[in-house]
């Protein structure tokens, strides 16, 4: 017990990275936990699971692999209970957005080789925004 709060005092003491730093980590971060996802979902898939469970499962491990660098590395959280269920509700928020986002892309996007990847660039690129945004500014303020 005493060692968990002297490294949750310890961590509250660390400086809070600036805007570019973090910034910088967390696109380190969500390209790492994107192949994640991707590498799940094509692996489910070349072992026959259906499709669009595969690709869940691959966004629920990227997701939490995310979770846990970004809360240490990135914001540098204290974690607890609140913080990860703010965590997984903007994600869950994001997921939405993402999915429609890209569906009205591919709506929106003339028939090309690119089409289907520049959907999800534009689609993954706006989700990550938003998440960006409200952890450094609500989630994991200092």
């Amino acid at each position: 017990m005493a060692v968990t709060q002297v490294r949750r005092a310890w961590r509250a003491r660390r400086p809070r990275p600036g805007l570019a730093p973090q910034l910088t980590r967390f696109v380190l971060v969500g390209g790492c936990c994107a192949l994640v996802d991707y590498g799940t979902y094509l692996a489910m898939v070349g072992l026959g699971l259906w499709v669009h469970l595969a690709k869940a499962l691959g966004w629920v491990l990227g997701t939490l692999t995310a979770y846990m660098i970004n809360r240490r590395w990135v914001f540098h959280g204290t974690g607890g209970g609140a913080q990860f269920a703010s965590v997984m509700t903007l994600y869950g928020t994001t997921f939405t957005v993402q999915i429609g986002m890209n569906a009205v892309m591919l709506a929106l996007l003339p028939p090309s080789l690119w089409r289907l990847t520049l959907a999800f660039v534009i689609a993954q690129g706006t989700a990550t925004c938003i998440n960006f945004v409200v952890q450094r500014a609500v989630i994991f303020r200092s």
